[in-house]
């Protein structure tokens, strides 16, 4: 603690890049996977293969993904744009099989009733199944969400910025305090990014609220 108190602004500037790291793929991963997963749902064969294909991207090792992104898209190993592309990588690939999932808790009556009334497919999507879907969704969202904010600090391996500074540089230096600070302030901003995302997720979705209280009377 002593470390963490005494470095603390510092600590601070490395958190913000930590957290652009950690949420600029989950974004990516969001605009990417919510109409490629709405696409897909109707469709056997699709879900199929992208889940064959987002189960096995998810598979590969972070380390080798750091070394394999630079060659392919023609940038530096220590680029920060290489841990934004990795992460995405793995986003995409957890909301790729959530999205649908989510999406088939819809009651069909209420699908159904959307059609009825004219609603066209993106439209309906938008207004009416993603919606109603966000309860289940919000629970894999808050697992990409922590998991990127842990995966980050990988990047220090590779010289990208992040709290695994405070791993690697307090390994070199036999300094377990700053190990210790770096796990410290990890955890919280996972614990505090998911309650944000379940609040987020509770606000958005009021009525499962009303729901739990109309069943507790």
């Amino acid at each position: 603690m002593r470390y963490l108190i005494d470095n603390f602004a510092d600590i601070m500037a490395i958190t913000r890049t930590h957290l652009v790291l950690a949420l600029v793929p989950l974004l990516l991963g969001l605009v990417i996977a919510i109409p490629v997963g709405a696409v897909i749902r109707g469709r056997d064969w699709a879900r199929r293969i992208t889940t064959t294909a987002s189960s096995l991207a998810y598979t590969i090792p972070s380390l080798a993904l750091f070394v394999i992104i630079p060659p392919l898209v023609g940038i530096s190993a220590i680029d920060p744009l290489n841990v934004i592309i990795a992460l995405t990588v793995y986003s995409t690939a957890l909301l790729l099989i959530a999205v649908p999932t989510a999406l088939d808790t819809v009651p069909a009556g209420v699908v159904d009733a959307a059609d009825a009334i004219g609603f066209g497919r993106l439209r309906r999507t938008l207004t009416v199944d993603m919606p109603l879907a966000l309860p289940v969704f919000v629970s894999t969202l808050r697992v990409v969400v922590v998991t990127n904010i842990a995966m980050v600090s990988v990047g220090a391996l590779i010289g990208v910025g992040g709290l695994g500074k405070l791993f690697t540089q307090g390994y070199q230096r036999d300094y377990p305090d700053q190990i210790v600070a770096g796990i410290i302030v990890t955890l919280a901003l996972a614990l505090i990014f998911d309650r944000l995302v379940f609040l987020l997720g509770r606000i958005a979705t009021p009525w499962t609220s009303a729901g739990r209280e109309e069943a507790r009377s």
